[in-house]
């Protein structure tokens, strides 16, 4: 073999180690977004955890202006948002016009400001068998291709309150390991100057309901009062309930307008016109506080308070 040949194998032996090392490997920081100068057009790809009220919500915290499509399904993967042969769950029930516009036209058009983007849960098994990763850039490519203004982020969710391993150790364990280490190590390696940023929900859940064990919280006694009840009355230990959905839209506002949420509206409404549950006002500013304290401290939010590691 000569030496050119040799040198090119071992480039891409080198190249093919780099690709499988861990996100929090990589030399480089992220960088630090501008705010945005204007209320905001967003898309959101998902499934239940984003749903149809935490938009509306989100609408309703941001600047008049901010206007938001989305498309929806129940449990659905990016591979099952990107495959035309794949079915999406419930897709007629949850996707109506004029807030639901096809997935690959919306991102492909580069008319939105910010793209978010979720993957399902069960995580592991999303990365495992749902090939997150290779989904994830795609999504991403789509969206870089059709604009170089557009901003990306990643959703960052939960999983079930009875998971067998703690809900709050996964959402702890789960966020470099997963998150940004396999959903979006890959794409971030390519893309180091445009990276997907996070919206870091599953935190801001983990540290209220930190808050709430410690008594902190005025009215809330455990993590289950931010979650749904089944129609027949039994605890929902994956869906939040008007409460849970507040404190996640909380968290898209903080980072998508790097403004914190502390004296933001509490009292909001539901898609149908109906008031939604509400926090009480003590209880609001603080969960505000917490919001902001954990998207500042997380520099993948792109926010420029961040710290520099992470």
């Amino acid at each position: 073999m000569g030496k050119r040949s040799l040198l090119l194998a071992l480039t891409t032996c080198l190249h093919g180690i780099w690709a499988s090392l861990p996100l929090q490997a990589a030399p480089f920081p992220v960088p630090v977004l501008p705010p945005p100068e204007q209320p905001m057009k967003v898309y959101h790809l998902g499934h239940s955890l984003v749903g149809p009220v935490m938009p509306h919500m989100l609408a309703q915290l941001a600047p008049k202006g901010h206007s938001w499509n989305s498309q929806l399904g129940s449990g659905t993967s990016l591979k099952q948002h990107w495959e035309p042969e794949e079915t999406i769950l419930h897709f007629d029930l949850v996707n109506q016009a004029p807030i639901w516009r096809d997935a690959k036209e919306a991102i492909g058009s580069g008319d939105y400001d910010a793209v978010v983007l979720t993957e399902m849960v069960e995580l592991r098994d999303a990365v495992k068998y749902f090939g997150s990763a290779k989904y994830m850039r795609r999504w991403a490519a789509l969206a870089r291709d059709a604009s170089p203004d557009t901003r990306l982020y990643l959703y960052e969710t939960w999983h079930h309150l009875d998971d067998p391993d703690g809900w709050q150790a996964r959402i702890a364990s789960d966020l470099d390991r997963l998150w940004l280490g396999k959903v979006l190590g890959s794409d971030t390696r390519r893309n180091p100057k445009r990276p997907v940023y996070l919206i870091p929900a599953g935190q801001v859940m983990a540290a209220v309901a930190r808050a709430i064990d410690a008594g902190q919280i005025d009215g809330l006694r455990d993590v289950s009062d931010l979650f749904a009840k089944t129609p027949e009355g039994a605890q929902d230990t994956i869906h939040i309930n008007d409460l849970g959905t507040y404190i996640v839209a909380l968290a898209h506002y903080a980072v998508l307008y790097h403004r914190s949420p502390v004296g933001l509206p509490h009292q909001l409404s539901r898609p149908d016109g109906e008031a939604a549950t509400a926090l009480s006002p003590a209880a609001a500013e603080t969960v505000q506080q917490i919001v902001w304290q954990v998207v500042t401290g997380i520099p993948r939010t792109g926010l420029s308070d961040a710290g520099q590691n992470g």
